[in-house]
């Protein structure tokens, strides 16, 4: 039974990755007022009938973002019937239960609030921060349930302190070049520019909309922050002591580290068309998901699978980075 939950539960993280694009895509194509001002309704009915494209766009999200929540809440009824009282899978599928609720919370509230197509105030920023963190917050427990699930072995979190500041630093980085890029592309959807040389003259106008003000910041804090990761992931590689399972996705961080700095540099070149903006995010997604799970392997001390007896191994570290 615990292997079709693992099975199960890495469909529910891969099939909640698909709905974070498409609702990027609602977004990037401006569909997202296709219901109009009504939630859960469509246009004050339940099923619209002659619907327009941005209509049947932002319909088809509600429905699999819907799904998305029964699949959320049945992972958390079948990880409660798989695995005994107090295991940590048990705790991670309720976290999920706790985000998928607040994701349908805050998106019925962009709809509510109107701050969804081509609407340019401040407060969706602030709305739109908030719908980004809470998605990464998702995916990351929704991670945790399915390697959890995988590796059922006995754990320990004992790392440094020194190791936990640092990948706690690097978590807040991926937090926040998440939360500039999500600016970024809103000011790329609503502030459309026909050539690179008339996009940097909107950031640097002295009558600029805060969103084109802000989008700068994002190739900045994402260059900074991405050398970090790549420092980390190049480190716990190639340093003794650290487990395979952890190389592997210390090797996997660094590779998508550094496809999503080409990808940022093509979609900067290409001005941001939407599919390139599908791209950039859906490996942002998967660089968040090996994140978390290299981390997930330095801080806790693995053992051998929880049936057996065997003492558990040393706590993970990275020598000469994290030291003390």
């Amino acid at each position: 039974m615990q292997q079709r939950f693992a099975r199960y539960a890495w469909f529910v993280l891969l099939y909640n990755v698909a709905v974070v694009v498409w609702g990027a895509f609602v977004r990037a194509s401006g569909s997202g007022a296709g219901c109009g001002e009504h939630w859960p309704l469509c246009n004050g009915v339940v099923i619209p009938r002659a619907a327009q494209i941005a209509t049947l766009i932002e319909y088809s999200h509600r429905i699999t973002s819907g799904l998305a929540g029964i699949f959320v809440i049945l992972l958390a009824i079948f990880a409660f019937r798989a695995f005994p009282k107090g295991h940590v899978v048990r705790r991670a599928s309720l976290w999920s239960v706790g985000f998928i609720l607040s994701e349908g919370l805050i998106g019925a509230g962009l709809v509510l609030l109107g701050h969804v197509a081509h609407n340019a105030s401040i407060a969706r920023a602030y709305s739109l921060s908030t719908h980004l963190i809470n998605t990464l917050f998702l995916l990351a427990s929704l991670t945790l349930t399915a390697w959890f699930a995988t590796e059922d072995r006995a754990r320990v979190w004992t790392a440094s302190k020194n190791l936990r500041g640092v990948l706690a630093f690097a978590a807040f980085g991926i937090v926040l070049v998440g939360v500039t890029g999500a600016i970024a592309a809103l000011g790329d959807t609503l502030f459309i520019a026909t050539s690179f040389r008339e996009g940097w003259q909107q950031d640097f106008s002295p009558t600029a909309h805060p969103f084109l003000r802000l989008r700068i910041l994002h190739p900045i804090f994402a260059a900074a922050f991405a050398l970090l990761l790549m420092g980390i992931a190049l480190h716990s590689a190639t340093s003794r002591g650290i487990a395979p399972t952890a190389k592997q996705f210390a090797n996997a961080v660094l590779g998508l580290s550094i496809l999503q700095i080409c990808l940022g540099l093509l979609n900067l070149a290409l001005l941001a068309p939407v599919w390139m903006q599908l791209v950039h995010l859906l490996v942002a997604d998967l660089l968040w998901i090996g994140f978390v799970l290299l981390s997930t392997e330095l801080l806790t001390a693995s053992a051998v699978p929880i049936a057996a007896t065997a003492p558990l191994s040393p706590s993970p570290q990275l020598p000469g980075l994290i030291a003390g």
